[in-house]
């Protein structure tokens, strides 16, 4: 079984200003799409071909030789990617729905602080890396992970992520990553997808 690209769930030129064509062009079509090209030659042949991405990682999250790490890096930066496309949506921002919103005020005490601990996470992660809004223990919370690392290998659920690698931004927004993370939370940010994940976290 060969790893697969997955295409965007919108078209490139659908998200701006606030990712441009161009950005998504090279982000997507290049970068993800080099994170697919390497895992598939790493894991020829192994018994690692056959699993579902998912397993991939947790499999490899500890991971201690050169090449199972990277083949952790790769597998999870596929994971991450498609969670980010998913994370977004042409004419997305704005505020969450309500069930969302009332969870994001109850642990968070308003949006805007939220928005604002999000940007500021995101901002001092050093290096590349991501910050996701995951479920702990029953609670929404703010993490950042480096370079391809993820909450699949921890406890945390995943509900929202954003990437800080300098590919993801650079194009568009130079050195201004806090600048790229608000534009795509108010414009970008799939709301709806988030509040699916949300209830399905609670099951």
């Amino acid at each position: 079984m060969a790893f697969k690209l997955k295409p965007l769930p919108f078209p490139k030129d659908s998200l701006g200003p606030t990712m441009s064509a161009t950005t998504l062009e090279h982000h997507h079509d290049k970068h993800h799409a080099a994170y697919v090209k390497k895992l598939n030659e790493l894991v020829a042949g192994s018994k690692l071909e056959e699993l579902e991405l998912e397993e991939v990682v947790r499999t490899t999250a500890d991971a201690e030789t050169p090449k199972e790490r990277k083949i952790f890096t790769n597998a999870a930066q596929i994971w991450n990617h498609d969670f980010f496309w998913d994370c977004l949506a042409p004419n997305g921002g704005g505020l969450p729905p309500e069930p969302l919103m009332k969870r994001i005020e109850a642990d968070f005490g308003s949006f805007d602080n939220f928005r604002d601990k999000f940007v500021a996470a995101a901002v001092e992660q050093f290096g590349s890396g991501w910050a996701w809004l995951v479920t702990q223990k029953g609670k929404l919370a703010i993490t950042t992970t480096h370079d391809a690392d993820n909450p699949l290998t921890t406890k945390a659920h995943a509900l929202w992520t954003c990437d800080v690698w300098e590919h993801a931004y650079y194009l568009d927004y130079q050195e201004d990553r806090a600048g790229f993370v608000k534009a795509v939370m108010e414009n970008a940010a799939n709301w709806q997808s988030v509040g699916k994940r949300l209830i399905e976290s609670d099951r």
